[in-house]
């Protein structure tokens, strides 16, 4: 189905008009309840029995004000995301009609895909950038967004040591945020992982040096390298059995250990200071 559904007299929707509605279709319908958390209700044109269509909190809008929320007796259009037609339930948004250019752009994104943009703000809980292609966004200040973690393949404790306002910037398109109309990017992604190289110079039973950078209840983690930090269980630990890993090392401890498992697709080692001749 194309476009939008019109109206179509009072009869009931039957199986072949469901099965005929799509991912992607517009259509028109009044909303008959509001809900906390702001879900609704949609009685859909063409249709004179229960309310076909929902609309779930993150699918309503963008705008995240007062004004945004549907009312009862509201005219709308919205998009369907989803269609069940099992229980006979379409899942609509209404944050795809509120701005459609920007909802067709980040939907013709595909992961993996380089953007390019500018660092527009840098916040507590992550980084947004202006895209250099397609349209602004409604209320952020950009539609890019990278999160901390996307940020370095290092340990960030803040932005500002790896971008600056205004800084260019080139990252992968990781997913449609439909939730907040963004693009979920990732720098790091664009970067040498330095755990791959780790692993391609480091087999098991190989002895490494490393700096003690956390204290857990299940051991203690060296850094071998920057952004490279694998994990000494408490039994692997000198003079263990020890139920503290801080009887025995402290944050900043300079170790040597060796390697006891390596998971390069999972991005994760295990170490054995026990088996060093001498322990620490």
């Amino acid at each position: 189905m194309d476009g939008t559904r019109n109206g179509a007299g009072n009869e009931q929707w039957d199986q072949d008009s469901l099965a005929a509605v799509a991912v992607g279709d517009v259509l028109g319908g009044t909303v008959t309840a509001v809900r906390a958390y702001r879900d609704a209700s949609v009685a859909l044109d063409g249709c004179a029995g229960p309310p076909l269509g929902e609309i779930v909190s993150q699918d309503l809008s963008w705008r995240r004000s007062a004004e945004a929320v549907l009312r009862v007796g509201q005219r709308i259009t919205a998009e369907v995301v989803s269609v069940d037609r099992e229980n006979a339930r379409i899942r609509l948004s209404t944050a795809a009609t509120e701005n459609p250019e920007l909802w067709r752009f980040l939907k013709g994104r595909c992961p993996g895909e380089l953007v390019s943009g500018t660092i527009a703000s840098i916040e507590s809980f992550g980084v947004f950038v202006a895209l250099d292609e397609g349209p602004g966004h409604p209320v952020f200040p950009g539609v890019g967004f990278v999160s901390h973690s996307g940020l370095s393949w290092c340990t960030v404790r803040h932005a500002t040591e790896i971008v600056s306002v205004g800084e260019r910037v080139r990252c992968e398109f990781l997913a449609f945020d439909t939730w907040n109309g963004e693009a979920r990017l990732s720098l790091r992604a664009t970067r040498p992982d330095p755990f791959q190289s780790f692993a391609d110079r480091t087999e098991v039973g190989r002895q490494v040096r490393g700096r003690i950078v956390k204290l857990a209840p299940i051991g203690a983690f060296a850094e071998i390298t920057v952004g490279v930090v694998g994990l000494i269980p408490l039994r692997e630990l000198p003079e263990a059995p020890v139920t503290d890993p801080e009887d025995l090392v402290r944050v900043g401890d300079e170790v040597t250990a060796v390697v006891t498992t390596l998971e390069r697709e999972r991005r994760r080692f295990t170490l054995s200071m026990r088996q060093v001749s001498g322990g620490r």
